[in-house]
């Protein structure tokens, strides 16, 4: 076994356990580590992604459900809708450009991101519920998520997390077991796409999804463990990094290495401000979100 095929399948244990701990997370990882570990080209790594995805998220979803973590009208009509637009991205994306999908698919991370840390902006503790969301709302957001999903070969937990959770009023722990039933439905639709036009190793894929769901199995059973404001924040965090990570390696050298000083700056920056000013709004921001989201979480 070659040394990147090994780091290769050692980094897909990191795959699942984000999809099982966060509900998503996955394809943002998968892109990254077959494209500049396994050393595929960009549609192969973004195809692959898709079968490792889904097949690890319906694997986790499994015990989610069996935690009453899984809203199924919501996820199975979301999941249909996405399957629609998934298939149709993934038509697209076969005939587009590598650098141009992984350049828009860094960008989506970037901005649902910063919309995970920041936040819902209603301050309302009442919004947040974990009941069935309405049909109309579910099939609209589902066909945009999954052309999404198609094109740039994002399983969509990154997009149906904060879609559930911000626009849906959902619980984490909810959102996060419903997105995986939604990530698995789109996957396979949107694989079922990027086959018309890419060929893949299968013995490659194959070890990386077995890696990733053992990663799975973990993350779901530490899923429930963890408080609703830290897993969101924490998942907003891990999708900025790992968005500006691929923008640094996809955008031409000048742009890509000032943008990486410029991220290394912010990032010193705000841990400065985190760690050593007692007023720090970074600090103060997190606190009062935190406060709001353990209010509205059930027991």
């Amino acid at each position: 076994m070659s040394v990147a095929l090994l780091a290769t399948v050692l980094l897909s244990v990191v795959i699942g356990l984000s999809l099982g701990l966060l509900g998503g997370g996955g394809s943002i990882l998968t892109v990254p580590i077959l494209t500049y570990v396994a050393g595929l080209d960009a549609k192969e790594a973004i195809a692959a992604s898709l079968f490792v995805v889904g097949v690890t998220s319906a694997v986790s979803a499994i015990d989610h459900a069996r935690k009453g973590r899984v809203k199924w009208r919501t996820g199975l009509i979301f999941g249909a809708a996405g399957m629609a637009g998934a298939f149709g991205g993934g038509l697209l994306g076969g005939r587009i450009p590598g650098t141009i999908l992984m350049i828009a698919f860094a960008l989506m991370m970037v901005a649902t991101s910063i919309a995970m840390i920041r936040g819902r902006k209603n301050k309302a503790p009442a919004t947040t519920h974990n009941g069935e969301l309405p049909i109309g709302k579910v099939i609209i957001e589902g066909l945009i998520v999954g052309l999404v999903t198609g094109l740039v070969g994002a399983g969509g937990g990154f997009l149906v997390v904060p879609a559930l959770a911000l626009l849906g009023g959902l619980s984490m722990p909810i959102a996060v077991g419903t997105s995986l039933v939604v990530i698995a439905m789109k996957s396979f639709a949107g694989l079922a796409g990027y086959l018309t036009t890419v060929s893949l190793d299968w013995g490659l894929v194959a070890a990386v999804t077995a890696a990733a769901v053992v990663g799975s199995l973990i993350g779901a059973r530490l899923a429930g463990r963890i408080p609703e404001a830290a897993l969101r924040k924490g998942f907003g965090i891990f999708v900025l990094v790992m968005g500006v990570f691929v923008l640094v390696q996809e955008l031409p050298a000048p742009w890509g290495t000032a943008l990486a000083i410029t991220a290394g700056v912010l990032a010193v920056t705000a841990a400065a401000c985190w760690f050593l000013i007692p007023r720090c709004p970074l600090r103060t921001g997190g606190t009062t979100t935190g406060r709001r989201s353990a209010t509205a979480a059930p027991a």
